[in-house]
């Protein structure tokens, strides 16, 4: 009984700690910081959205291709 109620005090602990985290490395901060014009910055945060942007497109590609397997297989199905 103990354990299982520290679980749930350390769960809820866990939730409602704030953690600090930095969204670039050292260097990255560091460059951007330094200069005025904000094109490195820019051109840092493009390039974040990039990256993130593939995995989804990807997934999706996936979702849709199983979808018309299964969707052909049923007009398949339906035709005999």
């Amino acid at each position: 009984m103990l354990i299982k109620t520290s679980k749930y005090y350390i769960t809820i602990l866990l939730f409602l700690v704030e953690f600090s985290a930095s969204a670039q490395c050292a260097m990255c901060r560091a460059a951007l910081e330094s200069e005025e014009g904000g094109n490195k910055a820019e051109a840092i945060n493009n390039g974040i959205v990039y990256l993130m942007a593939f995995p989804y497109i990807m997934v999706a590609i996936v979702f849709y291709v199983v979808y018309r397997m299964k969707f052909k297989k049923k007009t398949e199905s339906e035709a005999l």
